[in-house]
């Protein structure tokens, strides 16, 4: 096939009064706002289905004359003149960050992600982790973050989803046209392409910069796919999660590396970097490498000020699920940048490296989230539980930091609740609860208005958005059967499939084995008498995609096909393939129910069943991930009571029960109750409960907040600290942090006495101890008490830690320490004392990893 000799790039030539479409079109508030939306249907409402929504390549399919036709519409020219005046008002106003912490003209926070899920038309995601990269960026606009966005253009994205006739899932990679997508290259001022150069082995790869604008949010995207690269090399973002070891170690150094290099082309020159995920580690090696060359700092000192301005989020709840990488794939595409960092190899190596006593002791493997963790003053895991779990995962680090100290926080994830949440529940929430709830979704007081929706509108809203689910899955269905050449009689019976009253389920996520999507098959039998039940029928729909490698996942969703053939299941169940953004925003707007049956605690959050919280649909779950929190007897309902398990068949087999249970004695029955005039009154007061107490905590813009409270603006200030004067104290806590390695080894406790074994509540403890410093001062150290009452086996639990006071007397080389331990409540409990290394401008708390505790 003959190449091009040259390229040209057609626009759509539209009329000056339509000329606002343009800026619209490129800007995605657009697509969490229906007034935006509305006006891109009124166009040509079936070119924007056509489209996959899309309106940047939809007007360039629009006839000419429906645009001239359209320049002439007054009412089309008013809806253009408010949509558009309404995005040039969103992007002036004052928001939330600038009121609370001052208007910062530039930006100071990165945002680096593989994947986002920003919208169906820009198929750049995954699941999950996309999809929450892509609400962070959301709520990040509307509160008003000095933030941008780093991640990958991929040229073929993730594959799209078909199954044969035997239910086998099939790929394909259809191409991204990205000229027809709401993105902009990023271009010199003749018009040139801004590239950035990344170092590779004996070669440079190239990279193209193009923007999203994500409202206020830009989100710069690279794309290897450049004539100045070799074929290999253009491949490397060619697909999301793609190809080999070997191309993930290349995909993740076009995005640290390379993500680095672009924003400093862009003239963003960050203070704070986030880390969703590890995949973005080697941003660390970047910013070591950089402070080396421009200030002029050692090895050690630019790897202080990188930890300081670092934050890393892991999703990651078992090891199995991380990148690692062999020693060499790392020689080979490393060795020269860890040189450029002033590391040895065995440094850089050791920064990733796990000595933890389990199997994968003997993987000498360069673990990406170890890394992570190693390069970060802040880090935290996506739920309590999850928190709780990564603590027991990456305890090894700090052994001799008791578990719940391990400094791995949570910031519980949520949604961008205007992306998720209908047109018609949007409208009725905006008119009850009033104009604030659509500019404060996080604020609980606003929530609490909920009760005011009378409940036959609520229910209205809902039974309409479940009815417009079932005639979404019928044309899907009817879609799949002729794709797959069913015949006539198939066809015919896929739009009778689904009722509009029946109670409705739904399951769509990732197909990944450990979310057990077929544990409500595990009694076919019963599960047929449910759904065939001539009162009170129930109805499933299931989405979602295996992993092309998972060979498990497709069995499973071979497996559900099977069932849903089966006679008595066929208008009871579907199974829609392709899972996406569309499709998902069909089901959360309108299932009744929400199932989420991982294997605990395995789930790290799970934001799926989230989405359906404003929408007035209800959560059927594990407890596991975020349903820890969220779940009440008000709320939704629970499967099991949190218990763990050692035996997974065991597991399996007890909480499928489990489900069939709830379904049968709670779900079903509460959903049928109706009162004289036909409504699920107890029902309905179960949805206002779930949108009340929920809706505003599991919010993207709850978690954006937590994230700039905790996190962006302590590292924004301590990366002013440090590098101030030339980063004079970095220097200094560097040739500090030195020394007290150095002398760390004369550190001993040696003695520690408390004045009585016996007391009541309400008297305090006094607690005395000597400590030998050697070459160190008092001011060096903390010397703490760690109190709380005992487990069987004597250790301490729940506990508190309280600093002891040194009195300057000091004799034979030992420091005199006093402390108090206040007794509140009665029982066995114990105490201990630790020193710990202590310094002013140190921010990790355990980062020397020194710590000494008196003998036992």
């Amino acid at each position: 096939m003959p190449k091009a000799f040259q390229t040209f790039q057609i626009k759509p030539k539209l009329p000056k009064e339509l000329a606002k479409l343009h800026d619209l079109s490129y800007n995605l508030l657009w697509c969490w706002n229906h007034e935006s939306i509305e006006l891109f249907r009124r166009i040509d409402r079936e070119l924007w289905f056509q489209t996959y929504h899309n309106p940047v390549k939809m007007l360039g399919k629009v006839k000419q004359d429906k645009l001239n036709q359209l320049a002439l519409d007054e009412g089309f020219i008013a809806h253009l003149d408010r949509t558009y005046n309404a995005l040039q008002q969103y992007l002036t106003d004052t928001t939330w960050f600038e009121t609370t912490y001052g208007k910062m003209t530039d930006a100071k926070i990165a945002y680096f992600s593989m994947e986002y899920g920003l919208t169906e038309c820009l198929p750049i995601y995954s699941g999950g982790l996309g999809i929450l990269a892509g609400d962070h960026l959301k709520s990040s606009s509307e509160l008003g973050l000095p933030l941008v966005g780093v991640g990958l253009l991929y040229q073929k994205g993730y594959f799209q989803q078909y199954l044969n006739a035997d239910g086998w899932q099939q790929e394909t990679y259809p191409d991204n046209e990205f000229y027809n997508l709401p993105i902009h290259p990023e271009n010199t001022e003749d018009g040139s392409p801004i590239m950035v150069e990344v170092p590779f082995p004996d070669r440079t790869v190239y990279a193209r910069i193009w923007r999203v604008q994500v409202g206020r949010i830009p989100l710069y995207l690279l794309d290897t796919n450049t004539p100045e690269n070799s074929y290999e090399d253009r491949r490397i973002t060619y697909q999301l999660y793609g190809g080999d070891q070997e191309m993930r170690i290349q995909q993740e150094l076009v995005l640290g590396v390379g993500g680095m290099l672009a924003l400093r082309k862009m003239d963003k020159h960050v203070h704070v970097c986030h880390m969703n995920e590890g995949h973005a580690a080697f941003m660390a090696l970047e910013r070591i490498r950089h402070r080396r060359q421009k200030d002029k700092l050692s090895t050690e000192e630019a790897m202080e000020i990188v930890r300081a301005g670092t934050i890393f989020t892991t999703h990651t709840p078992v090891p199995a699920g991380i990148d690692k990488f062999p020693p060499a794939l790392v020689d080979k595409y490393l060795s020269k940048y860890i040189e450029s960092c002033g590391l040895t190899r065995d440094e850089f190596m050791s920064l990733g490296r796990t000595n933890a006593p389990s199997a994968e002791s003997g993987n000498r493997s360069l673990n990406m989230a170890l890394m992570a963790l190693r390069m970060t003053a802040y880090s935290n895991g996506v739920s309590q539980l999850h928190g709780e779990v990564s603590r027991k995962m990456w305890h090894y680090i700090w052994p001799n930091v008791p578990l719940d100290e391990v400094p791995i926080g949570h910031v519980t994830n949520g949604i961008h609740t205007h992306s998720w949440i209908s047109k018609e529940m949007s409208e009725l929430l905006l008119r009850y609860l009033g104009p604030n709830w659509y500019r404060k979704p996080a604020d609980q007081s606003i929530w609490e208005r909920v009760e005011k929706i009378p409940d036959v509108e609520l229910w209205r809203v809902h039974e309409r958005r479940r009815e417009r689910l079932v005639a979404f899955s019928r044309r899907k269905l009817v879609d799949q059967f002729k794709r797959r050449g069913a015949g006539r009689r198939e066809v015919e019976n896929a739009i009778e499939t689904l009722m509009p009253d029946t109670l409705t389920i739904g399951f769509a996520r990732r197909f990944a084995t450990y979310k057990r999507a077929t544990l409500l098959f595990s009694d076919f039998d019963r599960l047929k008498k449910i759904v065939n039940d001539s009162e009170r029928p129930v109805q499933f729909i299931f989405a979602g995609k295996a992993h092309p490698k998972d060979s498990e996942g497709k069995e499973f969703i071979k497996q559900l096909v099977h069932y849903a053939r089966q006679e008595g299941m066929r208008k009871h169940f579907v199974f829609l393939e392709n899972y996406d953004i569309s499709i998902a925003r069909y089901l959360v707007e309108g299932v009744d129910v929400w199932l989420n049956n991982p294997r605990r605690p395995m789930e790290a959050s799970g934001t799926s069943g989230m989405k359906v919280i404003p929408n007035g649909g209800l959560n059927l779950s594990i407890l596991d991930g975020w349903w820890c929190e969220g779940y009440d007897t008000d709320t939704g309902w629970a499967i099991g009571a949190g218990e763990d398990y050692d035996d997974s068949d065991n597991q399996d087999e007890v909480e499928s029960k489990g489900l069939y249970d709830v379904l049968e004695n709670s779900v079903i029955p509460l959903f049928y109750d109706r009162s004289s005039d036909g409504l699920p009154r107890n029902w309905i007061a179960m949805m206002k409960a779930s949108m009340k107490k929920l809706g505003p905590q599991f919010s993207t813009n709850r978690m954006v907040k937590e994230y700039t409270e905790k996190f962006y603006m302590s590292a924004n200030t301590n990366w002013n600290k440090l590098s101030e004067d030339k980063f004079a104290r970095t220097k200094e806590l560097v040739a500090w942090k030195n020394y007290i390695k150095s002398h760390w080894d004369e550190v001993k406790i040696v003695k520690a006495v408390r004045e009585q074994k016996e007391t009541q509540v309400g008297v305090e403890i006094n607690v005395q101890a000597e400590v030998v410093l050697g070459g160190l001062k008092p001011e060096d150290v903390v010397v703490q008490i760690y109190s709380g009452p005992l487990d069987t086996d004597l250790n301490i639990i729940n506990s508190t830690c309280r600093t002891m006071g040194c009195d300057n007397k000091h004799q034979d080389g030992c420091h005199h320490y006093i402390g108090l331990i206040p007794c509140e409540e009665s029982g066995l409990f114990g105490y201990s004392v630790r020193v710990m290394p202590s310094h002013p401008d140190m921010l990790e708390k355990f980062g020397l990893e020194l710590m000494r505790w008196i003998d036992v």
